[in-house]
């Protein structure tokens, strides 16, 4: 018999160690100077306009990116706007 803790979770991935859940098919990203956290559809990855954010982080943070997520060195409003219009999509 197993007992459960409230408030005790398992890390098992980096999303659980911030204490939140990414859902299956999203990913958690960083974005602007406050370091915004938004999930997105992993669908987004395709798209040829957030290459060139990804292309952008690569260049700015390399691999290794300070808060353990994806880092997007843009503006808040930016990304916002981008995601947007994929969506529309």
């Amino acid at each position: 018999m197993a007992f459960r803790i409230p408030g005790i979770r398992r890390a098992t991935s980096f999303s659980a160690s911030k204490g939140t859940n990414v859902p299956k098919g999203y990913l958690a990203v960083y974005v602007g100077d406050k370091m915004k956290r938004f999930v997105i559809p992993v669908s987004y990855l395709n798209q040829p306009s957030f290459q060139e954010l990804l292309c952008q982080a690569e260049e700015e943070f390399g691999y290794d990116h300070p808060t353990g997520g994806l880092t997007i060195p843009c503006s808040e409003d930016e990304f916002q706007n981008l995601t947007s219009e994929l969506s529309g999509q």
